[in-house]
């Protein structure tokens, strides 16, 4: 009994100690995204039930470029009417299990993303969530060795990066 309850003890020590050198998040928070120079203040879902993230864009054309994959694409913004057309290589192509009907096939692109004082570049999936509330949605990938997700609360840290390199 003795041992187990060391044991015990140091397996919560070594899961608390990780944590505690990551910010605390509520479950929606404001992000920015630093792509073409410009950051872009959008909501973002944190959703430690969902793997992978994914961005609202329209207008997703996939090309080629120098014999590599690239897509075309404009991230949707409420308020705005018409936004720019950005470009960005294509990692690898995700299938997303669906609830209903086929399968979805999404490009995927290493994004530049603030969330409070962190810059990371997180892989994205390209799908239209306009019938989402919300047009970020940050997944375990994404979150993994960033952040503890308070579902309690919203709002609690602004994004407060400077332009440069990111992180992984």
């Amino acid at each position: 009994m003795r041992h187990s309850r060391a044991a015990l003890a140091l397996l919560l020590c070594l899961l608390a100690a990780p944590a505690a050198a990551r910010g605390v998040y509520g479950w929606v928070e404001f992000a920015e995204l630093h792509l073409d120079g410009q950051p872009l203040r959008l909501k973002a879902k944190l959703d430690t039930g969902a793997r992978s993230s994914s961005l609202d864009a329209t207008d997703i054309t996939p090309f080629e470029r120098d014999g590599r994959r690239w897509v075309r694409f404009r991230v949707s913004r409420s308020g705005l009417q018409e936004a720019p057309l950005m470009e960005q290589p294509v990692v690898r192509y995700v299938r997303i299990k669906r609830h209903s009907g086929p399968h979805d096939r999404r490009p995927v692109i290493h994004l530049p993303l603030c969330l409070g004082d962190e810059l990371r570049t997180v892989e994205v999936n390209l799908t239209d969530r306009g019938r989402f509330i919300y047009p970020l949605l940050l997944g375990r990938k994404a979150l993994a060795r960033l952040a503890v997700v308070d579902p309690a609360r919203t709002f609690v840290r602004e994004p407060r990066c400077q332009a440069g390199a990111t992180g992984e």
